[in-house]
């Protein structure tokens, strides 16, 4: 997949996967990580004619065949609905073409459906004015993206090229990014590499899941840093980066990061329990009401001058207190 901001907008590029041949194009683009939008939505874009296969303009129930290239245009937001917020921001770091900043949990990354204000994006046109346009008016600045509820390091592009450039370094991997997790459970290994292929959940088009719709090559790797009687402290680092992916790994192995409530990391796990480790895990579930996931590093060659940068983010308040809980009382 690949994008490129023009005046029309946000354009998509798509390849069929073999495993999508024969299914419609509506349903297709409904399900696909790649534009993350409904299949009604996709309905109207083919109706409106913004939406190609191998360069003709098709029908909605126009069946796929392997290897087929779509294109897709999404309009972008007018930039009066993305108006700059006077929200707090910790930036770890700043100058003429990019930011890095530490994003709280329970902030999302840019406006979407449902959340157009009070996003990052928000607080960073504030705070910077112009940001890059690159990846479409409607996510300015925005390079790779966290979760509403992961915590962590985010470098943002404030010019076109920084953009173009940072973007090319995480496709070719050369964007080290590392998280830490507290998760359910023990690994059988103390490391090791997660290859699994992630796509939008065919049974809730809001998740993802291994061997979903669309599915695309995902890598993580992990190496456990400590471990409890139920639960193990692990970092993290992506060989790619798919939506939820951390999560959806996890989840699928059966050791959901703790707290995550969309992946099995509450209520599900909880009730697996021995008895005696009930209270333990109410009163760590009791500390934070979201997954323990903290993207803590950021290591990346600077784009314009070459330097290497390394960026740390201590965890947040709720991840410290599960810590603390766990080597008080988790061992």
């Amino acid at each position: 997949m690949a994008t490129s901001d023009l005046t029309s907008g946000r354009e998509v590029h798509i390849t069929v996967p073999i495993d999508s041949a024969g299914e419609r194009l509506d349903k297709f683009l409904g399900a696909s990580s790649d534009l993350d939008i409904s299949r009604s939505r996709a309905q109207k874009l083919i109706t409106e004619k913004l939406v190609t296969v191998n360069g003709l303009v098709v029908a909605g129930k126009y069946k796929l065949s392997d290897g087929e290239a779509i294109v897709v245009t999404l309009p972008p937001a007018r930039s009066s609905d993305i108006v700059g917020e006077d929200i707090q921001l910790d930036i770890i770091y700043e100058d003429d073409y990019l930011a890095v900043v530490n994003k709280p949990a329970g902030m999302v990354t840019h406006p979407a459906v449902g959340n157009y204000s009070g996003t990052l994006v928000n607080a960073l046109i504030h705070h910077f004015g112009h940001l890059s346009q690159h990846s479409g008016t409607d996510r300015p600045g925005i390079v790779h993206r966290l979760d509403k509820n992961t915590s962590g390091l985010l470098v943002v592009a404030r010019d076109d090229q920084t953009a173009v450039t940072l973007q090319k370094a995480i496709q070719s991997r050369e964007i080290k990014r590392t998280y830490l997790a507290v998760i359910w459970g023990h690994f059988k290994e103390e490391s090791g590499t997660i290859e699994l292929p992630i796509g939008r959940s065919m049974k809730d088009r809001t998740r993802m899941s291994v061997g979903g719709a669309a599915e695309r090559e995902a890598i993580t790797h992990y190496r456990v840093l400590d471990s409890f009687r139920s639960y193990q402290l692990v970092e993290v680092t992506l060989g790619t980066g798919r939506t939820h992916q951390i999560r959806v790994h996890f989840s699928h192995l059966g050791h959901s990061p703790l707290g995550d409530p969309d992946y099995g990391g509450r209520e599900k796990h909880l009730k697996s329990l021995f008895g005696p480790e009930r209270p333990l895990a109410k009163r760590l579930l009791s500390l934070i009401p979201r997954q323990v996931l903290h993207a803590i590093r950021l290591e990346f060659v600077h784009p314009v001058d070459g330097r290497e940068l390394r960026f740390e983010a201590p965890v947040p308040g709720d991840f410290q207190a599960v810590l603390d809980l766990l080597n008080a009382e988790g061992r």
